[in-house]
Parts: structure tokens; C-alpha cells; sequence
């Protein structure tokens, strides 16, 4: 058995049956990075020995739980003691946090086996992981393409089986984007579901940290573990989490037929590529053939969420960025400072203009101008305006169906450097899964079949949304759909 092969549940299974060990996993996989990581720049961080000291510890009986012995990879953006968390920028490429997230802590509390950090967009900006202080990631379908953001790095692991499964954050799709093109299930929850502390915060009102997998079990049973309130996160939902989330073969339970829903807005000619079109077909077909019913909901402010969402998250970015001074975050040096010049600044990291990159940069810029005097109501306020009116528009549609089906992205992975220029077209990537973020609703994205491009097979996903904390049913839903299809088991070829 290769345990890099395999799904999440199947290797949890093995290594608690002993068919295989969790060192044998976990040094499988850190030879799988050694071998690929190279070329495709998914990890910008990996912490070997610690791995392989935890995958010891589950052998030997010290470490038990759900996950035990499970190798994944989280995100540069999520606190952990070992090793650097940089969020893939030069200001905080030192810093050594002295706590771990909540959401790894209960991943590791559980007997989980962590890899290392994923490289991404700078403090998660971004849509392609273009943005990174550490180099671009590769798309391991093909390396002349992007694996999306600001997740990539996650992403591309994942697809490249890399890790048994691996922690993003979505703040705008930054996770269902990324998981669409590279070919892998990714999902975000209700917004409150998994707790921020440890989380980097980028937009602290639309910020959510989620999974890539295989399966949607998969998917559930990380969910199981890391959903729940945590006193150290306010904003964190003391909502109590379902015994039976992890159980996707359940009943959906719905007080008649399954009712998928389908908006107009989400479905312009000429918007999307044939092969997305052709995706978002077939899964209809596949929930028409199960006995759903397919019924149209209006989502008339659609067409405002990205704008909406760059005012809020460049308003709330350049807040939260405020904080990376020059001196609070860094590290020491041992070189004595030049004549005259400041030794406090010279101890810590580098300047702003130094430390942040180019879309940093702008996304701080832009929000700052929206929130400065006289500018605020025009821009920020409105945009919290357009913000309810789009929760309203979903608060409306879940009246008359269970689940809105979707696509993810508009097309398969660009070329790198493709929009490089073009800040607009980027930013329209994100145009199917902004509005799900402003309304704090769930989103999962599936694998839904290939585009040809360049004599290549390139993935593109379907996206499914469901109610607010109603995850449960959200994610057999997916199931259904997942097992009548075959595209998530196919993996690239590297």
C-alpha cells in the first residue's frame, strides 16, 4: 500500500489497523515533497522532524484520536509553534508565533501529523498565488499554470498528493477557486463554524478557514474535529456541531423532494467556458436523475458582489494590516546598525514599503481611501448596505430550495503571468464565490470533469451553497453528487 494514494479516512484506517504506521505515512509523504515540492512550490515550509517525533508518538501509543497519525499541511497564514508563519510575506518571513490556531490545535488534539506550511498570496491577497514573497506555485495538471489563491499552495499540495489533506482559508474563494482548478474538493463553512484565533486575519468579517480533500468524507470528518465555539474567537458560533456531521451517507432530510436551486445571475452566455458549462450540466442532470427538483432562484445583487466585497476586504485589510509597523513583528539581528541610524528598526523586520508586495500594497491603499473622511458613506457604508441586500437575496432563495448549484470559477487554471497586468480580470475570478463570503453562508466545490487545453486535461469544478450551519446537509448533498461521478478520482500525473 502507498500511503500517499490513498484517502484521508482509508490511511486513518490503515494506521489504526497497522497495515501501515504513521511514520511509514508521514516519511512517505515528506519523501513525496522532497521529490515534487521543487517544481511545484507548494510547501514553502516543511517541518520534518516534528512530523516524524508526532508520527512516532501515535505508533507508540502516546498520541490517539480520530486523525491519528493523519499527515496534512495548513496554510501559511495559520500560527503554529513550530517553525515560521509568514503569510508568504518578507515582513513576517522570522516570526515564530508563541501559540498554534485553534483549528490545528484540535486537528493535532486529535492525533493529526502536521507536514508544514503552504506557500500563498501574501497575506492571502490574491487569486492565483502569483502574489507570494517566496515564488509562484505550480499547478501540478500543469506547472505552466496557476493553482489558483490564495490558497494555491494548499491546493496544489493537495492535488499533488503532497499531504493526506490540508487547512486554507477563504476569504473571498479562496479555497473553492483554487480547489476547482486544481481538481480537489474544497470547502468553506458557515462564517463562525471553526474558530479565526491563530488565523492571520486578512478581512476579519469574511475570513474562514477551511479544508482541500479527495472525498467529502474526508472533508466531514476534518470539519467534525475542528467546528465548535472557542472562547478565544468572539466571533465564533455557539452553535452546537451535529454528532452525525461526519456521516455523509446519511439522509439529507428534507420535508419533501431535494430542491436544488439555480439562479439566472450565475448562468450569463458566453460567461463561462464550454467545459464549465458542460460540468454545470451534468451535475443537474445528476440531481435531476436522483428525484431532486430543480427550481429557479432570483439573486438580483449579484452583479454588486465584487465590488462590495473589495470595498469591505480592502477596508478591514488595511485595519488589520496597520498593525506591521517595522517594529512589533521581525526578528533580531546580530549586526550592529549603521552610523546614525535608528538601532530599534534596525532590530526588528524590514520597513512596510520594504516588507509588503505590490497587491498588498494596493489592496491597503484602496481601503484606506474608501474608509478616509468624506469617503466613507459613499464607499464603505454603502458597500455594508450592499452587503445586507446580497444576505437577503440568499436568505430569500433558501426559502424555496435546499442547495444553490453553481459553478466555481469561469474557466480552468490561466497561464502564470496571464493576468499579472490586469488587476480587474483577476479580481473577476473570484466572481462566483465572493457573494457566499458577504453573506457568511457555505460553499463547497467539487470536482466536475476537464477542459482541454494545450493537449492537456485541466479540472473545473461545480459549487454547491448551502444555509447558514446547516453544513450537514450541505455536504451529503455533495455526496450525492459525488458518487455519481467519477472526475475526484482521477489525479494529475506528475
Amino acid at each position: 500500500m502507498d500511503p500517499t494514494q490513498t484517502t484521508l479516512i482509508e490511511l486513518r484506517d490503515a494506521i489504526a489497523a497497522k497495515t501501515t504506521s504513521a511514520t511509514e505515512a508521514t516519511q512517505a509523504y515528506l519523501d513525496r515533497i522532497e521529490q515534487h515540492n521543487p517544481a511545484l512550490n507548494a510547501f514553502r515550509e516543511v517541518i520534518g522532524d516534528y512530523a516524524l517525533k508526532r508520527a512516532h508518538q501515535v505508533d507508540v501509543g502516546e498520541v490517539t484520536g480520530k486523525l491519528a497519525g493523519v499527515p496534512i499541511a495548513i496554510k501559511d497564514c495559520m500560527c503554529h509553534t513550530e517553525g515560521t508563519t509568514a503569510c508568504s510575506s518578507k515582513m513576517l518571513e522570522h516570526y515564530r508565533s508563541p501559540f498554534t490556531a485553534t483549528a490545528v490545535a484540535r486537528l493535532e488534539a486529535e492525533g493529526a501529523v502536521i507536514l508544514g506550511k503552504t506557500n500563498m498570496d501574501e497575506f492571502a491577497m490574491g487569486s492565483s498565488t502569483e502574489n507570494s514573497a517566496f515564488g509562484v506555485s505550480k499547478n501540478p495538471w500543469d506547472t505552466a499554470r496557476v493553482p489558483g489563491g490564495s490558497s494555491g499552495g494548499s491546493s496544489s499540495a493537495m492535488a499533488a498528493d503532497l499531504a493526506a489533506a490540508s487547512l486554507g482559508s477563504d476569504t473571498g474563494g479562496s479555497i473553492r477557486q483554487p480547489a476547482s482548478i486544481t481538481g480537489v474538493v474544497g470547502f468553506k463553512p458557515t462564517y463562525g463554524r471553526i474558530s479565526r484565533w491563530g488565523l492571520v486575519a486578512f478581512a476579519s468579517s469574511l475570513d474562514q478557514i477551511g479544508t482541500f480533500s479527495h472525498t467529502v468524507a474526508d472533508t466531514a470528518l476534518l470539519s467534525q474535529v475542528m467546528f465548535g465555539k472557542d472562547p478565544r474567537d468572539s466571533t465564533s458560533a455557539a452553535i452546537d456541531v451535529p454528532d452525525e456531521l461526519h456521516d455523509v451517507e446519511g439522509s439529507i432530510q428534507t420535508d419533501g423532494p431535494l430542491r436544488i436551486g439555480i439562479a439566472k445571475q450565475y448562468l450569463q452566455e458566453g460567461a463561462n467556458d464550454p467545459a464549465v458549462t458542460a460540468a454545470f450540466d451534468q451535475a443537474m442532470d445528476v440531481y435531476k436523475q436522483a428525484g431532486a427538483e430543480i427550481v429557479e432562484v432570483d439573486l438580483p445583487h449579484t452583479e454588486h458582489g465584487i465590488p462590495c466585497y473589495y470595498i469591505v476586504a480592502t477596508a478591514e485589510c488595511s485595519s488589520n494590516l496597520a498593525r506591521y509597523d517595522g517594529v512589533h513583528y521581525g526578528h533580531r539581528t546580530e549586526t550592529p546598525p549603521p552610523a546614525g541610524e535608528n538601532p530599534i528598526m534596525h532590530l526588528y523586520c524590514q520597513s512596510r514599503a520594504e516588507g509588503f508586495g505590490a497587491e498588498v500594497k494596493r489592496r491597503i491603499v484602496l481601503g484606506t481611501y474608501a474608509l478616509s473622511s468624506g469617503y466613507d458613506e459613499k464607499y464603505y457604508d454603502l458597500a455594508l448596505r450592499t452587503r445586507r441586500l446580497i444576505a437577503g437575496d440568499f436568505d430569500t432563495a433558501f426559502q424555496s430550495c435546499d442547495a444553490i448549484l453553481c459553478p466555481t470559477t469561469t474557466g480552468p487554471a490561466f497561464k502564470i503571468g496571464e493576468m499579472a497586468d490586469d488587476p480587474l480580470a483577476m479580481y473577476m475570478n473570484d466572481i462566483y464565490t465572493v457573494t457566499a463570503n458577504l453573506a457568511g453562508i457555505p460553499g463547497i466545490s467539487l470536482p466536475g470533469g476537464f477542459a482541454e487545453q494545450d493537449g492537456k486535461p485541466l479540472p473545473v469544478g461545480v459549487q454547491l451553497l448551502g444555509k447558514a450551519f446547516d453544513e450537514k446537509r450541505l455536504l451529503r448533498i455533495a455526496r450525492l453528487y459525488e458518487r455519481e461521478t467519477n472526475h475526484g478520482k482521477q489525479r494529475p500525473i506528475i
